[in-house]
Order: C-alpha cells, then structure tokens, then sequence
C-alpha cells in the first residue's frame, strides 16, 4: 500500500516571478496580508470538468476565488500578484465527501490535510459544527468546508415525523436523514407510511432526504417515496435492471461508502494501513490503539453482523460497477467519523476501491469532485476548477489519472486559495 509522500524541502519551494526572475519562497503569504491576487503557476491542472488536463496550466485567485484558469500562454497575471511555482506537480479539484460525520470543527481540519476540502455530514452535528457551516465562506478559509443534517430523524409515527422535520428544519440543515434498516434484523425499520411523510413533509421545507438503507426492496421503496439522495450501498442482493432504470431515470446519486463496509471488519487484526506513517501521523491515537486491541480483534472475528458486512462487501462493490455502468450518478462518499473509521484517509482508500470495482480513474476522481457537487447541490460553488469557485484544490505529486493511488502523494492542499497545514 502506497503512502503519502512527506514533502521535500525542494518541493515546498514556491517562486515569486518578478521580471525575469524567480524569487524562491516557502509558501504563498497568510491570506491577511496577501496580495490582490496570487498565481499558481506551472502544474498540469485536471479540472474536474471532463475536458483533458493542461499542462503548465495557471490558477489565478482573487480573493479565495478562481478569477482565470487555462494555459499559461492564455491567462494574464495582473502586476503585483503573487506567484506559487507548482512545475512538475498535479492539481485536482478539492475533494468532496457525500457521506461524512463531522463530530467537531477539529474533524475539518484532519480530512483537510488529506485533501477533503467539503464534507455533507449527514447527521449528529453539534452547535460548534453548526458554527463552522456558518463561518466558511470567507477568503481566509483553511480548513474542510461542511453541509449539516442535525439530528438523523427516527420518528415511530407519521405525525412525528412531521414533527422532526420541523424541528430540523428550523435549525437551518442542508439536508434530512433517516435509516431505514432493521441492522441485520437486530432492530426495528422505519416503515413506509413515516418515511413517506419525512420525505413529503422534508419537500414542503424545500429539504432534500438522504436514507441510510441496507436492502434492495427499502432502496426501490424509498426512490419511489422521492427520497433524493442513497446513502449507503444495496447490499443484501445484486441490484436488477430495473432497479439501475428506475434509479438512472430518476436523476438521484448514489454513494457506495465502502470503506464503512471495511471498517466493520478489517480490526479483526491489525490492518495494513496502521504501518504507514502518514496514516499515523494525523490518526486518532485512541483508535488506533483500539484497532491493534487482541481483545477487540478477537470479538470481531467471533461477531456475526462483522462477518455477514464483511461477505456482502463484493455485492457492494459489483451493485456500485452497474450502476455506473447504467448511467447512475455516483457520489463519493464513506460514513467516516465514527470511531474506527479515518476521516480524509478513508476517503483515499475509497477511491482506491472503486477503481479496484471496477471504475476508471477517471470515474472515481469525477466522483469525488463535479459529480458531488453537484448531487449535494453545491456545484455553483464547488466541485470544478472554474471561474468564480472557491479556490479548493489538491496539489498532487504524481498524476492521478495514470495511478489512483497516486491520490495520496499529497504535496500540499488549498482551500479559498490558503495553504492548509499538513
């Protein structure tokens, strides 16, 4: 397993160009006492908008914004702006989780580092998680952005459910969420008759549902309910042309979170990634510790919902290949947050594993960028390296399309223009 390359005292070098000549410095000013507008100059920029890379491409910022993209030949640097000398190295656009947890604004920073510059955290937010939705539209941003859901709903009766969609409502939250799944017949499902009234209720509030599910027939009953966006993988059964139509036709996305799959399982012993110093280096300490526990590796081993997430994990990941392959938009996203499951680094991971299902590079990069986007709803803003978005993007080593490992060679991250502490 690759690691993330620890960036060298040479690749931190960035150039002012002034006249003739560059001027080396270590990084692009603090956004407080930048210049009007800086220049990233002389990396092969993917854009995230299907159009072929640009070599020796610039990305010229004003104030956290794109303001000129393209060939260095077609963009004018206005005089006084700075440079950033990226030569040799790739940019993508920042990538973006559908299905995340954030439990504190300190959780924006971690997938931050690893290139996940927004996070829709679909439930279980706390006042300050709030606060920083609040306060992220700002040039000086350097840290993750984040979409809020609240409380996940689980209401018993149609009545409560209008009730709870009110209330989360009146918090203000980008999106609704529900489970519908018995977890492995462990627990009671939401029925049809209250989904439908979260979902009708939710649309009269101009509020979007995503649904936690686990079966096929919950994934058919919620589509045709108008619940907008599927949170998890089908995994009980291979998913059937009909079900890829409906989806297809309906215009909803669709998130595989497979590494939530793997989390279930992979501590039955200490996994591989727990050797890789990059992971550990930003890792909770506590989890870590707790996934090398041979107590807890023992109890996974012996438990069955473990065992029976670990068999179906195949069944995701052949569901996630045809239903891209019938024209399914598919949003990338993994249920990090909860203990065990890494935020920023798991992301990584997933787009490792859809390229493994079966997905081009391309395709999984797409996934974590416009497609997103625009599934969250946010593609004015994000997603794409475009004229008038923020400045979020990852400045890789190596190009992600020939290897998508090589989303993890991280040389340095950008949000609203701001280099992100790593």
């Amino acid at each position: 397993m690759s690691l993330l390359r620890p960036t060298s005292l040479a690749a931190l070098l960035l150039a002012s160009n002034v006249g003739a000549q560059d001027i080396p410095v270590t990084s692009p000013s603090p956004a407080a006492t930048r210049a009007a507008s800086i220049a990233f100059t002389g990396a092969t920029i993917i854009d995230g908008t299907g159009r072929a890379p640009v070599a020796n491409a610039v990305i010229l910022v004003t104030d956290g914004r794109i303001t000129a993209v393209g060939p260095a030949a077609q963009v004018t640097i206005p005089a006084g702006a700075e440079r950033v000398a990226l030569t040799g190295k790739f940019i993508i656009p920042g990538l973006i989780n559908s299905h995340g947890h954030v439990n504190t604004p300190d959780d924006l920073k971690t997938y931050a580092i690893y290139g996940v510059t927004t996070v829709v955290s679909l439930g279980g937010e706390n006042e300050a998680v709030f606060g920083a939705r609040a306060s992220q539209n700002v040039r000086t941003l350097d840290r993750a952005r984040v979409y809020v859901s609240g409380p996940v709903l689980t209401p018993r009766t149609p009545d409560e459910a209008r009730t709870m969609v009110a209330g989360v409502a009146n918090q203000k939250v980008d999106w609704v969420k529900i489970r519908v799944d018995d977890n492995l017949g462990t627990a009671a499902k939401m029925t049809p008759e209250v989904y439908r009234a979260v979902i009708e209720e939710a649309h009269k509030r101009n509020l979007r549902v995503a649904a936690h599910l686990y079966y096929l027939a919950d994934a058919n009953g919620l589509l045709d309910a108008g619940a907008d966006f599927i949170a998890h993988s089908v995994r009980d059964v291979e998913v059937d042309a009909p079900f890829a139509t409906k989806l297809k036709l309906s215009g909803r996305c669709y998130t595989p979170t497979l590494m939530r799959e793997v989390s279930t399982y992979i501590y039955e012993s200490t996994p591989a990634f727990f050797a890789d110093s990059q992971f550990l280096k930003y890792a909770n300490n506590e989890w870590v510790a707790a996934g090398r526990d041979v107590t807890r590796q023992q109890a996974t081993r012996a438990n069955a919902s473990a065992q029976k997430y670990k068999a179906q994990l195949p069944v995701a990941t052949r569901n996630l290949k045809k239903l891209a392959d019938a024209g399914v938009p598919i949003a990338m996203g993994t249920d990090t947050g909860p203990q065990g499951r890494f935020q920023g680094y798991f992301e990584l991971m997933e787009l490792e594993m859809m390229v493994k299902g079966g997905l081009s590079t391309t395709a999984a990069l797409n996934s974590a960028n416009a497609v997103a986007a625009k599934c969250m709803g946010i593609d004015r803003e994000l997603g794409t390296l475009e004229n008038g978005k923020w400045a979020d993007f990852v400045v890789l080593e190596d190009n992600p399309i020939t290897n998508i490992v090589n989303v993890r060679h991280i040389n340095s991250v950008f949000i609203a223009g701001n280099r992100v502490a790593r």
